[in-house]
């Protein structure tokens, strides 16, 4: 990305709720070995690094690797950044129409990042895409953010999740995603702030936001 980003502190949260001191220190632990695993990966390849490699860059055993991921695939696929979304989402005030609050929440999420946390987003996303068995391993999490998509669009528009507009609104915010993501892993110099945040706004033009609620 082209854009320089700030080195923030943030407080790990689960469930919407800061995490106790114990909690926070293996929430670091945890990202510690993620970021080291993506940055081995990115340097000598997904194949060619071992997770004996990986725990010795994180200065951690072996047993401490798979005690916070199991498989080899989980150090790329797991996202820990959608609580930070969703909370800051839901902090947006209620008089932001949708798709202006839902631009906010993900220019803040992103620009919430420490470089380290911007780094290991854009190594997980060129990883997903080159290496075909992440991409089937995270089909999972393309589910998941699809359905966490449209529940908070339900909850912002007061509509049911089965709502057909609310699918609809749904579908196509995370297509931009998707799109967006993809265009980052094959580019990752763009500024997907505002490669995203451009797409988001040609749906707010095209009405996306004169729903209204039931």
């Amino acid at each position: 990305m082209g854009v320089a980003k700030p080195s923030r502190s943030r407080t790990p949260v689960e469930g919407g709720q800061a995490l106790g001191l114990r909690e926070r220190k293996k929430a670091r632990t945890r990202a510690a070995i993620q970021q080291e695993a993506l940055r081995l990966f990115r340097e000598q390849g997904y194949e060619a690094t071992t997770m004996e490699q990986i725990a010795e860059a994180a200065e951690v055993s072996q047993s401490t690797v798979f005690r916070y991921f199991s498989t080899k695939e989980e150090l790329v696929v797991t996202d820990e950044q959608d609580a930070f979304f969703i909370n800051s989402w839901r902090a947006q005030s209620p008089d932001l129409p949708m798709l202006s609050a839902l631009r906010q929440a993900i220019r803040e999420t992103i620009e919430g990042l420490t470089p380290e946390e911007y780094g290991a987003q854009r190594d997980r996303d060129v990883l997903m895409v080159t290496v075909p068995e992440l991409w089937a391993a995270s089909l999972g999490n393309v589910t998941q953010t699809m359905q966490m998509i449209t529940s908070l669009v339900a909850e912002r528009i007061g509509r049911p999740e089965d709502d057909v507009q609310v699918r609809a609104i749904s579908g196509a915010i995370f297509g931009v995603i998707l799109n967006t993501m993809l265009r980052w892993a094959h580019s990752p110099d763009r500024d997907v702030v505002e490669d995203l945040d451009g797409m988001l706004a040609v749906l707010e033009s095209a009405g996306f936001d004169s729903v209204a609620p039931r």
